[in-house]
């Protein structure tokens, strides 16, 4: 399912700063599939504060975005972390180059999140088309959504 075009504004960020793992509360996009909810998020690396990066092993960097992507499953009315796996790629939305995303996984307690690196390409809107297992039993979900980058100079 293809999603809006959304600017990476510094809202996004700051909300993304609170930590790399998504809470229920947090502004984010995210999709609907049964009992489960499929969030992600991408900012520039260079909005992260450098104690985060460091901790992670992320590079900051005006030229590099970094995207989230964490599912949630309701259980009895309550969100609980789920451990997922994600795969994909970006590219233009005109262009048929597309980058594979190398994601690893970042864990808090027991909130785990899917984390991959890649360079941005100023002012384009980029394609993101992702693959994500939230239940080994049943066929990944199919996430696709579009992203304006800004380079900050």
């Amino acid at each position: 399912m293809l999603k809006r075009i959304v600017s990476s504004p510094r809202s996004l960020a700051a909300a993304l700063l609170l930590g790399l793992w998504p809470l229920a509360g947090q502004a984010q996009q995210f999709e609907q599939v049964g009992d489960y909810q499929i969030h992600y998020s991408a900012v520039s690396t260079s909005f992260l504060p450098a104690s985060v990066a460091e901790a992670h092993g992320i590079q900051r960097s005006p030229a590099m975005a970094l995207l989230n992507v964490s599912v949630l499953e309701e259980v009895d009315g309550e969100l609980r972390p789920v451990n997922a796996s994600a795969s994909g790629s970006v590219g233009e939305v005109q262009g048929s180059e597309r980058s594979p995303l190398s994601f690893r996984t970042l864990r808090s307690g027991d909130t785990q999140s899917q984390v991959a690196v890649f360079r941005i390409r100023d002012d384009e809107p980029m394609l993101f088309t992702l693959e994500v297992r939230y239940d080994r039993n049943r066929e990944p979900a199919e996430v696709s959504f579009i992203q304006r980058f800004h380079i900050e100079r």
